[in-house]
């Protein structure tokens, strides 16, 4: 199982850095220029029932505000998600998680909304810093 994961992982991670060869892609999100991503994995986002409820830093959830939470990452750190698709946000880390393996970050509603993740659920994604 730990094999099949480590596989499944270095797909996503690889899938992420990979550079269309046709200079006319639509997916110019990442150019040329942009650093490595911190990392990429699963992204999910919390359901609509947690609002109000306390996040780990402090501060109840909501869903308008364009939030995240992350494993490790400082309360306040800022990171650009980025889909798959190209679609991106910039959130703010002010919660702990996710807690189920293979996923790097839950969004807020708003968050999941503005990357058009809704439909899907969860999505892949890759973190940078925001500048």
């Amino acid at each position: 199982m730990r094999a099949l994961f480590a596989v499944a992982a270095a797909i996503v991670v690889s899938a992420c850095g990979h550079q269309d060869a046709n200079p006319d892609s639509a997916d110019r999100s990442v150019s040329d220029d942009t650093p490595a991503p911190l990392t990429c994995a699963i992204a999910s986002y919390y359901h609509d029932s947690l609002a109000g409820n306390l996040t780990a830093s402090g501060v109840p959830y909501d869903p308008t505000e364009l939030s995240a939470a992350h494993k490790t990452l400082p309360f306040g750190t800022k990171l650009r998600v980025v889909r798959d698709s190209g679609s991106e946000v910039v959130v703010t880390i002010n919660d702990r998680g996710p807690f189920i393996e293979g996923r790097v970050i839950d969004l807020s509603r708003a968050a999941a909304t503005e990357i058009g993740m809704i439909e899907d659920g969860i999505t892949k994604v890759c973190l940078y810093p925001a500048d």
